[in-house]
């Protein structure tokens, strides 16, 4: 895909402006530039140029605008105006309350898929009641790039240990950094492989696993040029790109769960719009796992396919 960044946009704040009117001007400044949620854009930059949370900038609305971090904020807002994605921009998104390193190396975390942990969660937690949330199990996050979702279930599961495995190197870096930040890379086993071929080769490492939990590419190679352009021109295309019709990572898996030693629990997947039903079919037809359900995201999307065995 060719690259299609736009340079930044030159912003050019008024000097002698107090905060408040430094966060509407850049305001307007995005919205003439169409970039959408302006307001919320602009006050996320500045939060971040100041180093204050949204409480401390409406305390400080008519302060001044420290004049030392104009012209780093100014450069902030170009970027923004210009397509790049904020986290990018600010280096963090927070996740199922957990604040996230993030850089182009990886898909920047959404919040659909915090109810993916929870569904892994729910169900563990359903198929182990004896265990109260203490059982011992071992899970693996496949395709994990910032780290998010393995992170997510180590601090949430102190007894659990995690394989998180990318075939991107840049993006384990970004993933073991944040587990470090949170404290579980004791936990947390980094691999570099693409899917599950770390588990279902012969000889693979440790190859036993409890849950399989996975948020991989799975949008259609035709459909990358029509995304939005903080999409298309900033996040990772191995992150994106799910093949012809978006589904070839999710029938590799598929394929490689049978070779593996004992079939997970728990097999859960992230899908795509309108693909719900095609993933839970080939799950269906390896005939493995008795209960497939879909889970609904916020907007009411079938977006999560939770397969599990007694």
């Amino acid at each position: 895909m060719a690259d299609k960044r736009r340079e930044a946009a030159r912003f050019e704040p008024a000097e002698g402006l107090t905060i408040g009117e430094a966060c509407l001007q850049a305001s307007s400044f995005l919205a003439e530039s169409g970039v959408s949620e302006p307001r919320e854009n602009a006050e996320r930059l500045l939060m971040h140029a100041l180093g204050l949370d949204r409480a401390a900038l409406l305390r400080d609305w008519r302060e001044p605008m420290p004049a030392g971090r104009l012209a780093e904020w100014a450069a902030m807002v170009g970027r923004k105006a210009a397509g790049e994605p904020v986290q990018y921009i600010t280096g963090e998104q927070w996740f199922y309350g957990l604040p996230f390193a993030v850089s182009p190396a990886v898909l920047i975390p959404r919040p659909e898929t915090e109810l993916l942990v929870e569904a892994v969660l729910e169900t563990a937690d359903r198929l182990w009641p004896d265990a109260g949330g203490g059982a011992r199990l071992r899970a693996a996050d496949i395709g994990t790039g910032s780290g998010a979702i393995a992170v997510a279930l180590a601090v949430q599961r102190p007894h659990w240990r995690l394989c998180a495995t990318d075939l991107s190197p840049d993006a384990l870096a970004v993933a073991k950094a944040n587990a470090d930040r949170h404290g579980v890379s004791d936990r947390i086993a980094f691999i570099r492989g693409d899917l599950l071929e770390p588990f279902a080769a012969e000889g693979g490492d440790d190859r036993v696993l409890d849950i399989v939990v996975s948020n991989p590419p799975y949008i259609p190679s035709s459909d990358l040029p029509g995304l939005q352009r903080e999409v298309r021109d900033y996040e990772p295309r191995l992150a994106l790109d799910g093949g012809a019709d978006g589904l070839d990572p999710y029938r590799r898996m598929t394929a490689q769960l049978r070779t593996l030693p004992s079939a997970p629990r728990i097999v859960a997947f992230e899908v795509g719009l309108g693909q719900a039903r095609d993933v839970a079919g080939l799950l269906d037809a390896t005939g493995l796992w008795p209960d497939i359900r879909i889970v609904r995201d916020y907007a009411g999307i079938e977006r999560h396919v939770i397969a599990s065995a007694p």
